[in-house]
């Protein structure tokens, strides 16, 4: 006889690993990845996972790493070292917006070594720049779905989580001598990219 199990009653397992002095998170069943984070300590690492788990699903924090958590922990530390996504892993997104899962996708489709503003997400996604911002600002799986990579329209760096500074230093990390914009095509639409170097060399214009 088949068992078949309903994945809304599993629970959602949260995961951390440490490394290079950084902490990171990932919310996560044996399928997707609920959210991700980083922290300078486990405590932060955790909060930030729970504050982004949808309300109605259960947790339970392990020591051990699943076989699908230690690949998305590796995913989320390559990205963090500026090295891009080791492999794509699933992202649960069903508890957004359609609005919000639209722009998720296509700030994933930004490529290490660029960055993109504000207006040209919003033209390639929908929405206006600053509702696009406001979806940034909740995103639960930084840095996989690489927020950071989205800056202002005169590629000022503007706003971050975890601060400017911090921000500069992830795109740093990113930086590949690249010297020409692309357009990444978006179903029938394009998004506009620019080499992370454009960005870092305003770095004394903050806001």
């Amino acid at each position: 006889m088949k068992v078949e199990v309903d994945v809304m009653t599993q629970k959602i397992g949260l995961y951390t690993k440490s490394g290079d002095g950084v902490w990171f998170g990932v919310a996560c069943d044996d399928e997707k990845v609920y959210a991700t984070s980083f922290a300078g300590d486990e405590k932060s690492a955790l909060k930030s996972l729970i504050a982004c788990l949808p309300f109605d699903r259960e947790f339970q924090v392990f020591s051990a790493l699943s076989t699908f958590a230690e690949r998305a922990l590796g995913s989320v530390k390559s990205v963090y070292d500026g090295k891009g996504e080791l492999e794509p892993v699933p992202l649960a997104t069903g508890q957004l917006s359609p609005f919000s899962r639209r722009v998720l996708e296509v700030t994933r489709l930004i490529p290490v070594g660029y960055v993109t503003s504000y207006g040209a997400l919003s033209e390639a996604a929908g929405g206006s720049p600053r509702a696009v911002g406001g979806v940034m600002a909740a995103n639960p799986f930084a840095p996989i779905v690489p927020c950071h990579r989205v800056v202002k329209s005169d590629l000022t760096l503007g706003g971050y989580g975890g601060g400017w500074d911090f921000k500069a230093a992830m795109l740093t990390r990113e930086k590949r001598c690249d010297c020409s914009p692309r357009e990444i095509p978006v179903g029938s639409k394009k998004l506009r990219v620019y080499p992370v170097e454009l960005a870092l060399e305003k770095v004394g214009t903050r806001g």
